[in-house]
């Protein structure tokens, strides 16, 4: 573990968002918790990660600009687009596209009470050198005039979970050692307990701090707790990554899988008999079953609203279709996750995986910037770049090509005659397995232009591959950009055109492509490595 000097506690705020009205609230407070404070007392950054989905395919669509509200102006946030890959995901473009010494995770619909800057500093500032993070208290409001419904219930759980990212402060290093959440997890499920046993693994401890964030419960549609049975899947990732007692180590519970196995299991029994003509087995199952989802009704609505409440007979209708649903829900989830595991559809290699993809960026990195160039015959690759490729094609890395082409957008020049450049291009360096180029302009508003993730993505969808196994190199800021909002690993090869803030800011520098190359070797996959485990 590598212990960092005492430094002033400078920190970063980074909130995933899908978009929801909550984001605004939360900027509001963000700002009325740190306005007028000291500089230390306020955010040295603010990005938001907007991960609304984009239709497959359909990266060149210009979403409405995500509404940060005034507060997000005064508060200068920064906008990093990250396609619907899920929290972890965008919680890592999120980091990596900052610089501060802490990290400080909020969700979109929790609210800053005014206090909060100062607690969170002096948290901060009384860290030791060995704390990898501290978490806040989190408040979850619950009706004053009735008792809670399950869905309420559930949200106030969050009040003694552990390492919960609603409000949870990182140390940078600690998420450089572990490479950030695992982007396996791709919903907010398990990703957090995740990269909490990773971080104490590593041996850095974690805290729970001083300061108070409230967790609205936010409104929920009646199958919201069905829907929830899906982190089941994730649970057998868990497994697979920590072991049989991870839910001991990661302080989740016990949950209610096995008495879920056994409803399901006496449904079968029930229906088996009534089918081979045994009406006794068919009773005895029946019995059972009924009894186990009579008994899963009353955990979830005894202690909930009563009769008189303005809520009570939706929240039993709600709970007694669901009590129904859910264990049949919960089983087939699990098992699907157990499948992709052991199948190897979700690898359970350690995170990050190894590398089997190297996208490069065109002009500057392969070769010469010939700027609208639409003549084949002005093609000249860079030196050493043929070499370069040919050593990764070697060892069986695929190759594609990510790169933006205004000029088309600007009408002056065709995509035809990009294609015949870009034939122009293999001829000299060798084939690529896919070319993903941007036609728009800057102001078109596009997901595929770099910095956006669109290209990269594209790119690793064409090749059947997750991003997260993809390298990027190029020779600007929008490349290293294009990579962190798309979960790849970024490459910089400057040149004259590359500016100071691009080559500083970058998480990996090379002077040449030879030398990304040589930089990318240890991640790279092996030959024989085509599972999806990392190669080490």
């Amino acid at each position: 573990m590598t212990v960092p000097d005492a430094a002033e506690p400078r920190y970063a705020v980074v909130v995933p968002t899908v978009g929801r009205p909550s984001l605004v609230r939360l900027l509001e407070t963000l700002d009325g918790a740190t306005g007028g404070l000291p500089a230390a007392h306020r955010p040295a950054e603010v990005v938001v990660a907007d991960d609304r989905p984009v239709a497959r395919g359909r990266w060149d669509v210009a979403d409405p600009p995500l509404d940060l509200g005034p507060a997000g102006g005064r508060l200068r946030a920064r906008v990093v687009r990250t396609a619907g890959r899920g929290p972890a995901a965008a919680r890592n473009a999120g980091w990596r596209s900052t610089s501060a010494p802490w990290v400080v995770f909020l969700d979109d619909d929790v609210e800053l009470p005014a206090g909060w800057a100062r607690q969170l500093v002096a948290d901060l500032a009384a860290a030791s050198p060995r704390t990898g993070g501290t978490q806040g208290r989190l408040l979850v409001p619950l009706p004053a005039v009735r008792r809670p419904t399950d869905w309420e219930r559930g949200t106030a759980g969050l009040q003694g979970a552990a390492w919960a990212t609603a409000d949870m402060a990182y140390r940078r290093a600690a998420l450089e050692e572990v490479a950030g959440f695992d982007e396996r997890f791709p919903r907010a499920y398990r990703e957090d307990a995740d990269l909490a046993l990773r971080v104490r693994e590593a041996g850095w401890g974690l805290e729970r701090g001083t300061r108070t964030t409230v967790h609205p419960v936010r409104p929920a549609a009646d199958g919201a707790s069905l829907r929830a049975q899906r982190g089941n899947r994730d649970d057998a990732l868990m497994r697979a990554l920590h072991g049989p007692r991870w839910r001991d180590r990661a302080r989740t519970g016990r949950g209610l899988l096995a008495r879920h196995v056994g409803t399901v299991a006496a449904a079968g029994v029930a229906v088996t008999g009534a089918l081979a003509g045994r009406p006794r087995w068919a009773a005895a199952g029946a019995a059972a079953w009924g009894g186990l989802t009579l008994d899963l009704l009353r955990r979830r609505t005894v202690p909930g609203p009563r009769p008189g409440d303005d809520v009570f007979a939706a929240e039993l209708r709600r709970m007694a279709w669901t009590s129904v649903a859910i264990p049949f829900a919960a089983v087939a989830h699990r098992a699907a996750g157990e499948v992709a595991v052991r199948t190897g559809a979700t690898p359970a290699g350690p995170w990050p995986p190894a590398l089997d993809v190297v996208l490069l960026d065109r002009d500057g990195t392969l070769v010469h910037d010939e700027p609208y160039n639409a003549d084949p015959e002005a093609v000249r690759p860079l030196p050493g770049a043929r070499e370069a490729l040919d050593g990764l094609r070697a060892r069986g890395v695929r190759l594609g090509v990510v790169t933006n082409q205004s000029g088309i957008g600007r009408g002056l020049l065709t995509r035809a005659q990009v294609d015949t450049v870009h034939a122009r291009v293999s001829d000299f360096l060798g084939a690529f397995e896919t070319w993903q180029v941007c036609p728009h302009t800057p102001g078109h508003g596009c997901t595929c232009r770099k910095p956006g993730p669109g290209l990269v993505l594209a790119a690793a969808a064409d090749l059947g591959v997750p991003p997260y196994r993809c390298a990027v190199i190029g020779d600007i800021g929008a490349d290293v950009g294009a990579a962190l909002a798309a979960g790849a690993t970024p490459v910089l090869v400057p040149t004259p055109a590359t500016r100071p803030q691009e080559v500083a800011a970058a998480p990996l520098v090379a002077a040449d492509l030879a030398a990304a190359v040589e930089a990318l070797k240890d991640r790279l996959a092996a030959p024989a490595d085509a599972t999806g485990g990392a190669a080490r």
